[in-house]
């Protein structure tokens, strides 16, 4: 398997709203939500944009406060938290003041369970700062319970599963392997989620090297998947 980051369209779909958030006016709320089902790659996107950017990413965990919340992003920003709240609120506030940075803080549904994200809508308030808000599948449903902070929404994104299209990209990108349009088809049956494709793809590679596969159809591929027939399959391929 190839060691090179999927730039699947969920990703780009996501770089470009990160670059039109750093290009707005400072008149118009700059807070996002990025949510999805699980498996779709969204840290792995959210932390690759980070790495290659001037930013903070926090990762929100359970029975995350505020103090918690503003001292990981005071640590973030390479200063000492303080033990009172609202002298890191201010510590943060001027230093993004003077160095502004977009925030991203993922995993947001442990912060909304314990109303802890009404802190970055202040954050944002007070700094103009962009901050990209990242959750589960039902992060814009429990977002609803803070009209003020939905009101604030700049735009929403939602990583969508995959398709027959979104798969014979990414194979193009993963693998040297190919893989025939039936081949393809019968894979968008077994999996739509970015996670679980890389898991059967790793699977698949390893079996078509034992057995000296370099193009794998839609039988081949059901055999490889399928244990207990792999021999069966394998044997009529040979």
């Amino acid at each position: 398997m190839k060691k090179t980051f999927i730039k699947t369209k969920n990703v780009k779909r996501f770089v470009a709203l990160m670059d039109e958030l750093q290009k707005l006016s400072p008149n118009i709320p700059k807070l996002a939500l990025v949510y999805g089902d699980h498996g779709l790659g969204k840290s792995q996107a959210i932390q690759w944009w980070a790495d290659k950017n001037d930013s903070v990413y926090v990762r929100a965990t359970q029975g995350m406060t505020s103090r918690w919340l503003l001292s990981e992003i005071a640590e973030e920003l390479g200063e000492e938290p303080y033990w009172h709240t609202q002298e890191t609120f201010e510590l943060i506030e001027n230093y993004l003041r003077q160095n502004p940075k977009i925030i991203i803080v993922d995993e947001i549904d442990y912060l909304i369970e314990k109303h802890t994200v009404e802190t970055l809508r202040d954050l944002h308030d007070r700094t103009a700062c962009p901050i990209v808000l990242v959750g589960m599948g039902s992060a814009d449903k429990k977002l609803a319970r803070y009209p003020h902070l939905v009101d604030r929404l700049y735009k929403t994104l939602k990583f969508e599963q995959f398709n027959e299209t979104d798969i014979t990209e990414i194979l193009q990108q993963i693998t040297d392997l190919e893989f025939t349009p039936d081949a393809i088809s019968y894979l968008a049956t077994r999996t739509n989620q970015f996670r679980q494709l890389v898991k059967l793809i790793n699977k698949i590679e390893k079996l078509s090297d034992t057995n000296k596969i370099e193009e794998i159809d839609e039988y081949t591929l059901k055999g490889i998947l399928n244990e207990r027939q792999n021999l069966k399959a394998l044997q009529k391929v040979g």
